[in-house]
């Protein structure tokens, strides 16, 4: 389906190494999109979260995160495992995206997990970590497979996601994108009413 509007997407690594896994994986991903959708993608490099600096006193780095994710029509997050879960980075950044309690800017934000691992098991329980904390917001996670990439150290060469697993990570992208336009769409609707 073709949409007239621009699709505006965020990508959040999970990781600070600027040569990482997510991040080759989010700029795979922003090659391959269809026509009028963009993906920006974030840094998860936040001061710790802590509630006395929140609110009035949050940093200019978080406000402009917040707002990046405010603003997007949807977010695509790639983790790595460490140590079999979710990344300190990662878990800040999110902590950061879900106050205050009730006013989240990831409250049925269309969002996308993809989990990258040097191990077969592609990051499998880093990805339901990451799962597990967005529905707790709540988030929209995006339904179908799982997009969990096993051995990528052999399927990243040169910053660039074998076209395998960027096809079939491109599959889950297009049902980000479908969601999030018909959440749009929904929200238009009911800012008339």
């Amino acid at each position: 389906m073709m949409s007239a509007v621009p699709t505006r997407l965020v990508g959040l690594p999970g990781s600070l190494r600027k040569e990482s896994f997510s991040r080759a994986t989010l700029a795979s991903l922003r090659g391959s999109l269809p026509s009028r959708t963009s993906l920006e993608i974030l840094s998860p490099e936040l001061p710790l979260y802590n509630e006395d600096e929140d609110g009035n006193h949050a940093s200019l780095k978080v406000r402009q995160f917040r707002n990046a994710v405010a603003n997007s029509a949807g977010l695509i997050i790639v983790t790595p495992e460490y140590n079999h879960g979710m990344p300190g980075v990662l878990k800040n950044a999110l902590d950061w995206a879900s106050r205050p309690y009730g006013k989240s800017v990831l409250i049925d934000k269309p969002v996308l997990v993809i989990s990258v691992s040097p191990a077969f098991t592609g990051g499998v329980r880093a990805h339901a970590q990451v799962n597990e904390t967005l529905l707790s917001i709540p988030a929209r996670l995006v339904g179908g497979a799982q997009v969990v990439i096993g051995n990528v150290t052999k399927k990243v060469s040169d910053g660039v996601l074998d076209q395998s697993f960027l096809s079939f990570a491109m599959q889950s992208v297009n049902r980000l994108i479908e969601l999030s336009r018909s959440a749009s769409a929904l929200a238009a609707i009911g800012a008339l009413q």
